[in-house]
């Protein structure tokens, strides 16, 4: 009897086990299914922000000077004495590393103008 008693203790047991580990499954897909939702609603608030900015009171250069690119800078802004690209960030975001590039090559002016005609 006390044998009996143990192998459906120890069957309970094993079930319990096993649906703790897949409860434990099922978190883990749900915080990473949490953590990637996070992280849409934070890029599409930044491609948001990126339509707007140019209009804010604060922003530095005459808004009908910009124009909108989206990949691999957000923008650039054509000034009377300068051409300038931009990058939109907020918190904490950091450039690319393709955005980076874009910056050294700039700050090392080799930035170029070509006339292409179509004949």
């Amino acid at each position: 009897m006390l044998e009996w008693i143990l192998g459906i203790i120890t069957v309970i047991l094993f079930a319990i086990v096993l649906w703790l580990a897949k409860s434990k499954k099922e978190l883990k897909e749900l915080y990473k299914q949490a953590i990637s939702d996070k992280h849409r609603v934070a890029t599409v608030h930044g491609l948001i922000n990126e339509q707007f900015l140019p209009f804010l009171k604060n922003f530095p250069y005459d808004p009908e000077n910009f124009r909108f690119i989206g990949k691999p800078v957000d923008g650039v802004c054509f000034e009377d004495d300068r051409i300038v690209f931009l990058e939109f960030k907020s918190g904490s975001s950091q450039l690319t590393s393709i955005q980076n590039k874009i910056k050294s090559l700039v700050e090392d002016k080799k930035v170029e103008f070509q006339e292409l005609r179509l004949e």
